[in-house]
């Protein structure tokens, strides 16, 4: 409970930690968000961690002038491109044998709705789900283990990435910083958290709702 406590508090409260983080490490700042970008796209065992509130509230910051919006966001790409690709690789090596086996940190519920994500929208989930949480980071590792075409995935990879972290960074950089976002950023970062993860409840009220006598696997 405690930890679950401390990862809402970090959420709420994204733009003061970060401010902080910036104030202490300066330019090590940099490879701080490349490296949580990073493995909240590239291990599949890490979809808690914080992703379009991460990238807002960056901007936001870059837009006091703290840090360079420009390498923020070049680096950033970077780490959102190579990170959706080492997924991939991981999942293109462990193959179908992840629907029959069990991993501890590795929720099937997860590998078959994002899988059910994958089967309704095609080689655009790479995409869409870099606006979806927790489906961002299996996606992915899903196209792997589905064997995906690689230069089609790449190419999803890339246009997915650019745009998911200069919609979000530069949305921060603009409007971070009125004073209304500024006043209620918490529930901002909530808005943000709820209208990415709405296509999800959208998705899990669905499967209630219909009949349960489809079978999951691959």
């Amino acid at each position: 409970m405690e930890i679950s406590n401390s990862f809402f508090e970090l959420f709420l409260n994204l733009d003061k930690h970060l401010f902080i983080l910036v104030t202490d490490y300066r330019n090590w700042t940099y490879l701080i968000l490349f490296c949580i970008i990073f493995c909240e796209t590239g291990l599949v065992v890490t979809p808690f961690l914080p992703g379009d509130s991460l990238l807002f509230a960056a901007g936001a910051i870059a837009a006091l002038g703290i840090l360079n919006i420009w390498i923020l966001v070049g680096l950033l790409c970077i780490a959102a491109i190579l990170g959706d690709s080492v997924n991939y690789s991981l999942g293109k090596f462990l193959g179908g044998k992840v629907f029959e086996r069990n991993y501890r940190l590795i929720k099937k519920e997860y590998l078959y709705r994002t899988q059910e994500f994958y089967e309704k929208h095609g080689g655009k989930t790479i995409i869409i789900a870099r606006f979806v949480p927790i489906i961002r980071t299996f996606a992915p590792f899903i196209a792997g283990v589905g064997s995906m075409n690689y230069l089609r995935f790449i190419l999803f990879n890339i246009i997915g990435g650019i745009l998911w972290v200069f919609i979000c960074s530069f949305g921060g950089y603009f409007f971070g910083n009125l004073p209304f976002v500024k006043s209620n950023f918490s529930v901002v970062v909530l808005a943000i958290i709820f209208i990415s993860i709405l296509p999800l409840i959208v998705e899990y009220l669905k499967h209630k709702l219909k009949p349960k006598n489809s079978n999951y696997g691959y």
